[in-house]
């Protein structure tokens, strides 16, 4: 499991905010509520939380220095 700083990535962030996927979730309505991911995959849920727990983003500690 990765700790300390999450290294960022211009090309992932832009796919991850176009992808096709995406896009079709939020324009049908059929979004999970906040917070329920468990539900859908708790396997995913877990390791994720594990991952956002053990490291850190550089712009949003940068955000919180400079805010």
């Amino acid at each position: 499991m990765k700790l300390g700083m999450r290294k960022p990535s211009l090309k992932k962030r832009i796919a991850a905010k176009t992808s096709l996927k995406r896009q079709v979730v939020h324009r049908t309505g059929i979004k999970m509520p906040k917070g329920k991911g468990w539900i859908r995959n708790p396997k995913k849920y877990a390791s994720n939380k594990v991952y956002q727990k053990s490291t850190f983003d550089l712009f949003k500690l940068l955000k919180k220095l400079f805010k």
